[in-house]
């Protein structure tokens, strides 16, 4: 292989970061989206997917540890137009969480088309990104996260605040799987996450990023654009013995430095288990909405910011943006993406 993993610089690719995970309903249907390589990021190398890498969602159902149900795809090299082949295999049972195994053939065709088998739909491209934040907050709260301090909001006036997003690009992989699928079934409990992989010198694949809850990466690990922290290689289920102790040391530094919490450890546990397995939970077939009272599924136009900041200070961080922010960004039917001008 061409990339040497081995290399220090072989996993700093932006198009193995993923950026977002949205689980929502569609037309009778389960939609599925992931987001990598965008441009706002400094590891953003080159438009399109990475033609040696795996793009996997992963689905568990009914709490389970491991995952019962995975969709793969892969991608092939740029043509004179920078359109890719794009091949999706779906594993289930203990296939589904096997590197190795070959899986079923579900579909092909190419970036920035509709390909559609058995009443699946895929989409993948460059799209307009929808997320919407002002990075001046999140540096605010960044910066308390890291050192343990007080989160102070004297200086942010929620009025100003501008889309540090507006007018950047991600690519995406959009999967939407009809009701009548024997696994996702209105109804069904699934946790899902999804993950990036590339293929070994050695043979064999390595993980290299991975995405559940929104804003875990900005929050927790906002200077991993190596891929070095070890949460990136991880699967869900070790995540509360390797690092659930930490996740809540932090939180409960910042609640107790800033006043929010009696019991800052206690909230910090709390939290840790909120987030820990870091998987998206989502109810087949119910609405989907990752906000205050909820957080089942996720949508495009969700407020994860306010969610989130609001979650690990345990105060209320007002974001200033509201849906209206990316309302462009948005359709409301498949491929529910807007493809980059």
């Amino acid at each position: 292989m061409s990339h040497h993993l081995d290399t220090p610089l072989a996993a700093q690719n932006g198009q193995l970061y993923l950026d977002d995970l949205y689980v929502f309903p569609g037309e009778g249907s389960t939609v599925f989206i992931m987001d990598a390589n965008s441009n706002i990021t400094g590891v953003y190398a080159e438009p399109g997917f990475h033609h040696e890498a795996r793009y996997e969602f992963r689905v568990h159902f009914d709490g389970a540890e491991f995952e019962a149900l995975t969709y793969r795809f892969s991608f092939g090299e740029p043509d004179g137009d920078g359109r890719q082949s794009v091949r999706l295999h779906s594993l289930t049972g203990a296939d589904a969480r096997e590197d190795d195994a070959e899986g079923e053939f579900v579909l092909e065709g190419h970036t920035g088309e509709t390909a559609t088998a058995d009443r699946i739909r895929v989409w993948a491209g460059r799209i307009a990104d929808a997320f919407y934040i002002d990075l001046d907050l999140l540096a605010i709260v960044n910066g308390a996260m890291g050192k343990g301090t007080a989160v102070d909001l004297s200086s942010w006036h929620p009025r100003e605040a501008q889309n540090s997003f507006h007018g950047t690009s991600v690519q995406t992989i959009v999967l939407e799987v009809p009701h009548g699928h024997p696994q996702l079934k209105p109804g069904a409990r699934a946790g899902i996450w999804c993950a990036s992989k590339l293929a070994t010198d050695a043979g064999g694949w390595r993980q290299i990023n991975r995405a559940g809850n929104p804003m875990m990466w900005p929050i927790f690990w906002p200077g991993d654009t190596d891929f070095s922290n070890p949460a990136n290689t991880r699967h869900p289920s070790e995540d509360m013995a390797a690092a659930g102790d930490h996740i809540a040391a932090q939180v409960a530094a910042v609640v107790k430095a800033t006043g929010t919490s009696g019991d800052p450890e206690g909230y910090g546990q709390m939290v840790a288990r909120q987030l820990f397995p870091d998987m998206l939970p989502y109810v087949i077939g119910t609405p989907a909405s990752f906000g205050f009272a909820t957080r089942n599924g996720r949508t495009r136009a969700d407020n994860v910011p306010e969610t989130m900041l609001s979650l690990v200070t345990n105060m209320a961080v007002p974001s200033g943006l509201g849906p209206a922010a990316s309302a462009d960004q948005r359709v409301p039917r498949f491929p529910y993406v807007v493809p980059a001008q």
